[in-house]
């Protein structure tokens, strides 16, 4: 039986997030110095993520796993998990979600090790701003990282942006510029409350039609047709083949055609980004239950889904955990 939910939708994407650590400190997400990181034997061991991902696969149907954090590259033996995850039969799709530092000493082994593809997150190509977003003087290795990853294959490379107000939100056409012409596909994604500080505000939210907006000085967009259950639609530029996406989470959510669930770094399961509840597998896991028994926790955990986020409720409230700690 896959992860239906009682509105009749099933999760066939699963993120999993293999670390709350970040090397960067990106106002959006994060304090300066930081957050309180989850304790090491609270993290799944490489063992575990296996097992629980080779469930998701071969009992409950899912197709597509998306390693995120924090910052998945920080994980140790990285590459090793890769490897065994592509082992896994039925195969899933893998993909990484990541900032990009490590992805020049990385791209080349991940792909060998069985990644299929990279979502690298860039919101400035200016080296000022760059420091200013994220607190590191780590431009020139992000971009280096980007051109690794599509050296070695990982492709699309997806480029993904979050626009602030007043700070970088004079970028789209850059952005768009600039990935067009090195072969990346650029997502524009809406800033969504999932910071740390609680400071997000929808009304400084740079949206998706104000995005639209901007690129349509300068580029003309025609939509694609099948969306599906992609979180982004996409446009076609100039008459093709290049296209962007917009990723509206915020202002055009997209809940009514989700097809994904997450799993933590500590084992939790979240049928939703924006969830407040949790479901626990790492104490079954550890408990010694069986597949059978842990695909049938995580079959109830997602048949509760809601059917939205509610960030336009009135008493809608953010997770308690961070983007850091839930996986992108």
């Amino acid at each position: 039986m896959r992860l239906v939910d009682t509105f009749g939708r099933i999760a066939t994407d699963l993120r999993v997030s293999l670390t709350d650590r970040c090397n960067l400190r990106c106002t959006y997400c994060m304090p300066a110095e930081g957050l309180p990181w989850l304790p090491g034997p609270h993290l799944l061991t490489d063992d575990e993520v296996v097992r629980l991902v080779g469930i998701a696969v071969e009992h409950l149907g899912v197709t597509d796993v998306r390693l995120t954090g924090g910052e998945p590259t920080l994980r140790p033996g990285l590459v090793g998990l890769v490897a065994r995850l592509a082992d896994l039969r039925p195969r899933p799709r893998l993909a990484l979600t990541t900032n990009g530092l490590r992805l020049a000493e990385l791209a080349a082994r991940l792909r060998s090790a069985g990644l299929d593809r990279v979502n690298v997150s860039l919101d400035t190509l200016d080296a000022s701003r760059f420091v200013t977003l994220t607190r590191r003087d780590r431009l020139e290795d992000v971009l280096a990282g980007l051109r690794a990853a599509a050296a070695a294959g990982l492709t699309p490379v997806k480029v993904n942006s979050v626009l602030l107000r007043g700070v970088n939100d004079d970028e789209a056409t850059v952005l768009l510029r600039w990935a067009l012409a090195a072969g990346y596909e650029l997502r524009f994604i809406e800033q969504m409350p999932l910071d740390a500080q609680h400071g997000w505000r929808r009304a400084e939210m740079v949206t998706a039609e104000e995005i639209l907006a901007a690129l349509r000085t300068e580029f003309t967009l025609r939509p694609r047709p099948g969306r599906g259950s992609a979180p982004a639609e996409l446009f076609e530029v100039d008459g093709g083949p290049g296209q962007v996406g917009v990723i509206g989470s915020v202002s055009a959510p997209f809940c009514a055609a989700c097809d994904r669930v997450r799993l933590t770094a500590d084992g939790q399961v979240r049928d939703c980004l924006f969830a407040r509840d949790e479901s626990d597998l790492r104490t079954a896991l550890r408990a010694g239950a069986s597949d059978e028994e842990i695909a049938g926790r995580w079959r109830t955990a997602v048949w509760g889904k809601h059917a939205g986020h509610g960030i336009g409720a009135p008493d809608f409230q953010q997770p308690d955990r961070p983007m850091s700690a839930i996986g992108g």
